[in-house]
């Protein structure tokens, strides 16, 4: 296969487990407990084609401009598109194609949903990975917000705007992150650097 990176990749996503369904004999990746992605695989166990999701619009244009992309095989036409596993379209594509196979069916979830299954707040904050978790905290989707460090009573002020106000799963949805109410909720304790590492990694985990 031509792109042989393609299981590393997605299973390097939040969330994301695959199976092998052997009457098809079709590696499945899924999200939410969702297939999202597939690598079709023929009698000798070689991949042929890699199936993938896009919205209808999207996925004509793409088999317009791309010969190697048709519509999907064994699966719904409209919805679904199948890439030639030896073809010829450019690896940058592909993974930006499966991204939006990604967050294409990531977004069929309620918002509290995709937070679960990525297993993080709307901040970006992996709350398992967080010493308060399951002591002084519930943890941000449990609690709808009301964290340890709120006001009390009061959600956190970035799951207030982000969840409640803007009605987005994530702050990933929002063109101003981050912003400054991303600032103004620090962590006291962190130095500057520390301060804007996390930032940086909790923009990373939301996109």
């Amino acid at each position: 296969m031509k792109y042989p990176w393609i299981d590393e990749y997605l299973l390097s996503k939040r969330g994301v487990t695959k199976d092998l369904q052997p009457e098809w004999n079709w590696i499945r990746y899924h999200i939410g407990g969702k297939m999202f992605a597939a690598i079709l695989l023929d009698d000798d166990n070689q991949p042929y084609y890699i199936n993938l999701k896009l919205e209808p619009l999207e996925g004509e244009l793409m088999r317009q401009t791309y010969p190697d992309i048709i519509p999907g095989y064994y699966s719904n036409k409209q919805h679904w598109n199948s890439v030639k596993a030896n073809g010829a379209v450019p690896d940058d594509l592909l993974k930006s194609l499966l991204d939006r196979s990604y967050r294409l069916v990531l977004a069929g979830f309620s918002r509290q949903k995709q937070r679960e299954i990525l297993g993080l707040s709307c901040c970006g904050m992996d709350c398992a990975a967080c010493p308060f978790h399951g002591k002084a905290c519930s943890g941000c989707n449990e609690s709808s917000g009301k964290v340890f460090h709120a006001p009390a009573g009061k959600p956190c002020p970035i799951y207030a705007c982000c969840a409640n106000k803007r009605r987005f799963a994530t702050c990933a949805s929002c063109p101003d992150i981050p912003c400054q109410l991303w600032r103004d909720t620090r962590d006291p304790s962190l130095t500057d650097e520390a301060f804007e590492q996390s930032i940086a990694e909790r923009v990373a985990r939301l996109k």
